[in-house]
């Protein structure tokens, strides 16, 4: 039976994105982006507090979706859908959605006054620090889509592997004061293939969490069941490291990076356990809306980041006021998106290279 409640968790994920991307465009912690606002300590804040969570979860969602998937489809099939739902859409983004991202942020950080094509062929061969933040190649917002490829991959022959085996876990029969220091697993795997703080190995282990113990029914109930008391130990321990954050950025105490890196991994993890509880038990079915945002989010995903930057590039040059401007950017960027989802998912050979289901 279909676990609607995991489509729902996702497409509300995405929807993050566009206050988690817009506040980005505020951020008061010395990070660039590709264009620039003021900074916004409040807007920070709401950065700090999710991204121990965000990132993580839509991987684990990805594994529990892979444990369902390896039921029913063959492992030739699950390579074909991991080819056309994102390697195809991956190149196709790289191709014609993530260089207007870098044309803006030219623009914008080193004062280019030549046409988009001629700022294309800068993409692809000017020098850059594969952040784009100030030009030059980068796969911006689609690393993440080359990383569930990559990783998909990966853990293919470890999952068939354990699919055939007679040894199964139980992970419905371990004690719940142990579930949480599995959080502990994605830290220790974090050294391996780190790039710019974007580790495969440790979203590796967040997949893998998500394939091996999260597709359990039997923990999923566990979590339900427990699902205030993980709501209330997430928002103190978010409280908390917001706060430690804060004392940090001021100067107040010396937070040492180790205890950020132990403590977000804890976090983060007990915040996914409390998300899919609170999920199965509130969010667990399906109507005409969910379907259709559920088809969406994945190219949404694929188009959000590029109008959000494009819309912000010409709303801070002309206007003053910071909640005017974003929320110029926020409603600007959502109906733009899906405006062109709109418009993709119409055109066939548009609608496969972005991996839109024909409806």
């Amino acid at each position: 039976m279909r676990k609607y409640f995991i489509d729902n968790i996702r497409w509300l994920c995405i929807f993050m994105l566009f206050p988690y991307h817009i506040f980005r465009i505020y951020n008061a912690f010395m990070e660039g982006f590709y264009v620039e606002g003021s900074d916004v300590i409040v807007t920070t804040g709401f950065i700090v507090a999710t991204s121990p969570w965000f990132m993580p979860l839509l991987f684990v969602i990805a594994g529990i979706s892979s444990a369902y998937a390896l039921r029913k489809k063959t492992k030739r099939a699950y390579v074909k859908e991991r080819v056309c739902k994102l390697l195809i859409p991956l190149t196709a983004g790289l191709l014609l959605v993530v260089p207007a991202q870098t044309y803006f942020a030219e623009r914008f950080h080193n004062g280019y006054a030549g046409g988009y094509f001629a700022q294309y062929i800068l993409f692809f061969t000017g020098p850059t620090d594969l952040s784009g933040y100030r030009g030059g190649f980068t796969p911006a917002h689609l690393w993440f889509i080359l990383y569930l490829f990559v990783i998909s991959l990966v853990a293919l022959p470890i999952m068939s592997i354990y699919q055939n085996s007679k040894w199964k876990l139980a992970p419905e029969k371990v004690p719940m004061w142990i579930v949480p220091l599995l959080g502990a697993i994605p830290l220790l795997m974090n050294p391996i293939l780190d790039f710019g703080g974007l580790s495969v190995g440790e979203f590796f282990a967040w997949f893998m969490l998500g394939y091996l113990l999260l597709s359990s029914d039997g923990l999923i109930e566990k979590l339900d069941r427990r699902r205030i008391p993980l709501l209330l130990v997430t928002l103190v321990m978010m409280a908390f490291y917001v706060g430690m954050w804060l004392l940090q950025l001021y100067d107040i105490v010396a937070v040492p990076m180790i205890f950020f890196g132990v403590f977000a991994r804890l976090y983060g993890w007990i915040a996914i356990l409390a998300i899919l509880g609170l999920g199965n038990h509130y969010l667990n079915f399906r109507n005409k809306r969910t379907d259709y945002l559920s088809a969406a989010s994945f190219p949404v995903y694929v188009f959000h980041q590029t109008w959000i930057i494009a819309v912000a590039y010409y709303v801070l040059r002309a206007v003053d006021s910071v909640p005017l401007q974003m929320g110029l950017i926020l409603v600007g960027s959502f109906l733009l998106t899906y405006a062109t989802y709109e418009l993709c998912r119409r055109i066939p050979g548009i609608r496969f290279l972005f991996g839109i289901k024909h409806n």
